[in-house]
């Protein structure tokens, strides 16, 4: 089977490599999609701490189930089925009391495992015991399921968020993740959504989703169209769901008092720290959060979403390439050309 196979930052290879063989205790999946995160382009291009190497790439999947392990029950040959690749160990403290995101032993697919980009996968023994594995609405396309997993990510963070009637929300940036909170905080019930960019180009992608307002940073001043459209309040909700820390600290002065601001999207680790005015947080009473991964049961309620037609998820696909192509998909994420490009591997075999 083709394969593409990370040995180090700026090496990622395709290659033959044999049809894995799976243990009683695992499946083996044909991969028919796996979508392109940015993560990926950041691991590509700089590795990633926790990466074990060489390893096969991709994490957001779905794919045909192929063979079970005689000790696997609940599944059978035929299923197509998404895999959350965020796979919680089931026994620590935290996975008891049921926040799988704080997994003190937390292994993802794609870094530990191998994962999406090949024409087969094996999926491991703890994804499968602790749910990571769901059964794909028929209903829904293959490709579109194989976004489940960013927007478990937002349903994750909106939760927290407590998202709901009469909100209203800012959400900083306009890639795909952007995209998927506006939309999800409109299901939520949220009163107007609001999306802000420093690129137009990319903020003229977010048009077809549900923000009610798109604000091009560059072309008018952020605060001051927040607080016109808020009657002066500022945002119920602001979602930093972009690496800038210029925006974290930005967010701040956009949140209306007893506001809640998550800062949804990590910095680099080269640089984590941002100047936070402390008194906008103690005098407005704000409430500052961050959001991680998601739990296995968010993917679940992800491809419902999707099934449903509740998030323009087609409109995230800006292109549909062979895995021979995986690098030109990187590129083209990473010069902002594409929101989501999907990776539909090739294979001979059944």
């Amino acid at each position: 089977m083709k394969a593409a196979v990370y040995y180090a930052p700026n090496d990622l290879r395709i290659e033959e490599r044999p049809t894995p063989s799976i243990t009683s205790a695992e499946m083996l999946i044909k991969v028919a999609y796996c979508a392109n995160c940015g993560s990926d382009v950041r691991t590509w291009r700089f590795g990633a701490r926790n990466i074990t190497h060489p390893i096969t790439m991709g994490h957001e999947l779905t794919g045909t189930i192929v063979e079970i392990g005689s000790a696997v029950a609940g599944f059978s040959p035929g299923q197509h089925v998404a895999v959350a690749p965020a796979v919680p160990c089931g026994e620590c403290p935290y996975c008891r009391r049921g926040v799988q995101t704080m997994c003190d032993n937390l292994r993802s697919i794609g870094n530990e495992y191998h994962g999406g980009f090949a024409e087969f996968m094996v999926v491991p023994p703890p994804a499968i015991r602790t749910g990571c594995v769901y059964n794909v609405p028929d209903r829904l396309p293959l490709e579109e399921a194989a976004l489940a997993e960013p927007l478990a990510g937002a349903i994750n963070g909106q939760e927290l968020l407590n998202v709901g009637m009469e909100d209203t929300v800012v959400v900083l940036g306009a890639g795909p993740l952007r995209c998927m909170h506006a939309d999800l905080a409109k299901v939520r019930g949220a009163g107007k959504v609001m999306v802000a960019d420093i690129q137009p180009r990319r903020l003229e992608m977010a048009r077809p989703f549900a923000a009610d307002i798109l604000i091009d940073i560059t072309a008018e001043d952020l605060q001051g169209r927040v607080l016109e459209e808020t009657g002066g309040a500022g945002a119920s909700v602001v979602i930093v769901a972009a690496p800038s820390g210029k925006e974290q600290e930005q967010a701040l002065t956009l949140a209306a008092k007893q506001g809640r601001v998550s800062f949804f999207g990590g910095l680099p680790k080269s640089d984590p720290c941002i100047n936070l005015d402390a008194n906008i947080v103690h005098y407005r009473e704000l409430f500052l959060m961050g959001a991680y991964g998601s739990k296995p049961r968010h993917n679940r309620m992800a491809l419902d979403l999707l099934a449903a037609g509740r998030i323009h998820v087609s409109a995230l696909i800006s292109a549909l390439v062979p895995l021979d192509r995986i690098i030109e998909a990187l590129e083209m994420v990473s010069r902002g050309e594409a929101l989501k490009v999907i990776v539909k591997p090739e294979s001979d075999g059944a």
